[in-house]
Order: C-alpha cells, then structure tokens, then sequence
C-alpha cells in the first residue's frame, strides 16, 4: 500500500491550466497516481497507509526560489523555517557573482569577508570544501549526514572565479588567467553547477569586460547551464544595462536569467514597459531569457556595495584603508553624492533611502532600524563593524513592479538574505505575499498564473524534468495552503514573522511542515545538472 494519499485538494499544478478536485497519491518520494474527482465517481477511491483531508486547501508543486541567499544558512540551520514555511522546496544559490566555492584558501578568507553582510562571517561553519562539488556533498550531508531543510541548486560565482584567477585588481586577465577561469567554470559545471552568476555591481566581478564574461558563458553554455546577471547598473544607465546582457548572451549562445530584475531609483519611475519592451523584441528574434522580481519596492544589499568600485580594489583590506584616510575619505563621499557612485548604479546618494538592516557588532545595534543621515555616519559604520552592515535601499517604484511580474517569462525570487537583526521582509514573505497580496488581494495575477511562475517556469529553467509541476512521476515537492488566507506574516516592522495559511510543506514526499509547524525532517539535497557537454568543440 501507498505511504500517503492527499484527498480532495485543489490541484494548480503548475502548468497555467485551471484547477481540478483530485485525489493526490504518493509514494517514495514521488506521485504515483492522480484521480480527479469526476474520474472517481463510481470507483474505489484511492487508499494509502496515510491519509490527509485536503478539502479547502490548494495543492501545488513545491516553489522554486530562484534568487536566494542560503549558502551558509543551509549548514548553519537545520530548520530554516525562512524558507520551509513558505513553500520553498528548492533555492538556487550562489547568486550575485559572490559565494564559497570555488575558492582556495587565500579566496576562502577574502570573500567571507566581503559578503558578511549576506551571510554572516561563518564562525560556526566548518569550510571543509574547495571545489563546487565538494560544497555541494557538504550539502547532502549535512547535519551529521540527514541533509537540510530545503534542497539547493548551485550557480558558479563569477566574482569569486576572478578573485581565484586574477585577484581583486581592476584589469583585464591575461590569456593565461581566462584560460584558468574558463577551466574553473567547466569544472564547476561537471560537479553539478547549473549555471554562473556574475554581480557586476560587486567587486571584483564587475572589473570583468563583457569579452570575458561572453568566453564565460560559452563554457556555461556548453553545459546546457544559464548565465544570471545582476548587471552593471538597476539605476541609471538600467535600460542598456539589460541590453548589454541580452546581447552578450546572444554572442555567446547562452540562456540568460535576469537577476532580481527591477527598474529602481527616481529615474525609472513607470518605466517598465521600456524593459518589457526589449525583451519581447529579444525573445521574438530566438532569445532564451527568463527573469526573477521579488513582491516588494525596497531593495537589499551591503552598505560597502554602495562605494565606488576604484574604492574597491584591492579587496576588504585595502577598502578599510581608504576609509580610515580622509582625504582618500572625502573622494568616496563626492562620488557618491555628486557623481553617482558605479556601486550605487550611477545614482548620486541619497542618504535617506539608506536604512541599516544588520551589524556585526553589538556595540552598533541601536543602528539597526535607522536610516542613515550622511557620509559622516556611514563611513563611521563601515569602518566599526569592518564592512559587515547590510541595508535596505528604499527606492523602488510599485507599478513597475507589478508590471514586471506579469511578463510571460517571469519566475519568482527572493533575494533574501537571512542575516541582521532586521532583515528585508522578503526573506520571510516573498512566496505568500504574491499568494495573497499579489493574487488574492489585487488580482495582479490568477492564481493559476501565480503558482505557474513560481513552479513550473523556474523549473524549466532549470532544466528540472521531474519538477515544477504535479503530474505523476515528478517528485513529491509538494505545497498545501488556503487561498482565502494565505499571506506574509513578514513586515518591515518584524521581518522574521511567519506566513499565514501554508499548513503542509512535503519534500520528496516527506512533511517538512505539518499542521503548520516545521517538523525535524531534513529532506533537502543538492540538485545537480548532468555534467554532459552538448559541444565538446568549446574550449573549457
């Protein structure tokens, strides 16, 4: 007999097509049989070993977020009910360019530093990997060998393939270094990456010239992977931006993924139909472009990440030089409040919209919560807590957002990072406030669009066959929540508040979240593309 049978749910099952009363049967990890309700009548109704009255609710596939911030929450939080109480049943890290793998020792050291705002330092981590597949078997056997919370797919950080290269410098690499990057990247994709990242904001990715991102990407490529930008600018310049990426992309032959693909700051207020605009032309000419967006108008970053990249080179060290000199000082500040700093997309500062979200010193916390009022303070905070503070940039526009999030090619991402006393609410409420916000409440989107652009289409991304929808044979990632009262608990007041009306959570047919609480299973693995070439001619 069966291990569970889900009776009478509502099924969406990821596909776009209306919803149907079925009964759902599960067993080892994947749906064996579905009966529709009109299929039923007159017949044996489906039996299993356990049985789950789903009247009322709906029963989707498991939400794919396909921006997220977990590389070290993964190990570091077995419950990581951030996530688990959403729905999400898979995360894709490794974004923006910047992660743990792959890295030697000197890198290792570097880039802990430079994303402790994302990610915490890593005092309670034990980094006993080098290589992207070790990072990944460190995933599967996580806890003591039962895994973690929420299985995870893995993007090759761009930035952090540089700075094992080339270093932090501000140059082009030479033959000899893009020859080691292209190695690094193939052999990232081999050990189950499923595409690169770059954060092109960031350093030192962003020292990188599109020539060598395109030799990037045609290693990507070759691994039927997908590049995912967080370009060069979401501010001013955003629209030739996306424009760079889809070309370089085009030239590479490389599906490309927009990055939290948003039109921010006062000089893109209502314009979204513009970006809309260019990839309808791009997708009509052949190109194969997706993108994510969060349901919210702040954005989330590092404060560090604001400073102009020249003040960046050399890595964390020689940025807390800069600072600590005046001079060198009062350069930063006019370059951010007069010309409009690269790392705070060419926008001139405006310090108000700055509001700190997280610190590493105690000694800083009644920062937390404020917003900055100058220079003087943010430098004062950068250099306390040695580049640790994140923040929230509150300079989104609503309409562009909903207009974004309509697009045919839109996915779902949350671009949560997790540390701080006072995180972005995202982390916590993406998925449940487009269900009920976005959905319900403003009817931005049906909700059989809604669950489509958080199942299925990241999925196929994904390249995932057995994933994104509820049809039998795919795996049992499985959501269960109630339509009329699904929501963010996340504010920006209590961003670590848990969302409402999700009481059932399965992965690989096993509760994670029952009855609304997180259960201790730790059913989460790596999900790894197949390491199969589809041009051995290309140079790795």
């Amino acid at each position: 007999m069966e291990e569970l049978v889900i009776r009478d749910a509502d099924v969406v099952d990821g596909g776009g097509g209306p919803s149907y009363r079925a009964d759902v049967v599960v067993d080892g990890g994947r749906i064996v049989s579905i009966v529709q309700e009109a299929a039923a009548a007159g017949c044996q109704r489906p039996k299993a070993r356990r049985e789950l009255d789903a009247d009322g609710l709906v029963l989707s596939p498991g939400f794919i977020d396909m921006h997220a911030h977990s590389d070290l929450a993964l190990l570091r939080d077995p419950d990581h009910s951030a996530k688990a109480s959403q729905g999400v049943t898979l995360e894709v890290i490794g974004q923006d360019g910047l992660s743990y793998a792959p890295v030697d020792d000197r890198t290792l050291a570097e880039v802990r530093r430079a994303i402790t705002g994302w990610n915490g330092h890593g005092d309670d981590i034990d980094f006993d990997w080098r290589s992207v597949g070790e990072y990944l078997d460190r995933l599967d056997s996580g806890f003591e060998g039962r895994g973690i919370a929420v299985n995870a797919a893995y993007l090759i950080p761009q930035g952090t393939v540089r700075m094992l290269a080339v270093g932090w410098e501000d140059r082009d690499a030479t033959p000899q270094e893009l020859d080691r990057m292209r190695q690094l990247v193939a052999e990232g994709m081999e050990q189950g990456a499923v595409g690169m990242s770059s954060g092109l904001t960031y350093t030192p990715g962003m020292y990188a010239k599109d020539a060598e991102l395109t030799e990037l990407c045609r290693v990507v490529a070759s691994y039927d992977g997908y590049y995912c930008p967080h370009h060069r600018s979401y501010g001013a310049g955003a629209l030739e931006a996306y424009e760079e990426m889809v070309e370089l992309t085009r030239e590479a032959g490389c599906p490309l993924h927009l990055a939290h693909a948003t039109m921010n700051f006062g000089v893109n207020e209502g314009r979204a139909p513009e970006l809309l605009t260019l990839l309808d032309e791009a997708l009509a000419s052949g190109a194969d472009i997706s993108l994510d967006t969060y349901p919210y108008t702040p954005g989330c970053t590092t404060l560090v990440a604001m400073l102009p990249s020249w003040a960046s080179e050399g890595g964390p060290e020689e940025i807390l030089k800069r600072l600590a000199d005046d001079d060198t000082a009062d350069r930063i500040r006019h370059h951010l409040e007069v010309i409009g700093s690269d790392g705070c997309h060419g926008v001139p500062m405006e310090w108000d919209t700055i509001e700190i979200a997280g610190v590493e010193s105690p000694a800083l916390a009644d920062h937390v919560g404020r917003r900055l009022d100058s220079w003087t303070t943010a430098r004062h905070l950068l250099l306390a807590d040695r580049l640790a503070p994140s923040i929230l940039q509150h300079v989104g526009h609503e309409e562009n957002v909903r207009q974004i999030m309509r697009h045919r090619v839109h996915t779902g991402g949350s671009d949560g990072i997790l540390q701080g006393a006072k995180p972005h609410p995202r982390a916590y409420g993406t998925f449940p406030q487009y269900l009920g916000r976005y959905t319900r409440e403003l009817g931005v989107l049906s909700l059989e669009e809604c669950v489509a652009h958080l199942t299925s289409r990241p999925a196929a991304r994904l390249r995932l066959p057995d994933r994104g929808l509820v049809r039998e044979g795919y795996k049992a990632d499985l959501v269960l929540f109630n339509p009329e009262t699904v929501a963010a608990g996340s504010t920006f007041e209590e961003p670590r508040t848990l969302p409402k009306g999700i009481p059932h959570v399965l992965i690989d047919g096993r509760f994670v979240i029952e009855d609304g609480r997180r259960t201790d299973v730790l059913a989460g693995r790596s999900v790894r593309r197949s390491p199969v070439r589809r041009n051995a001619d290309s140079r790795p």
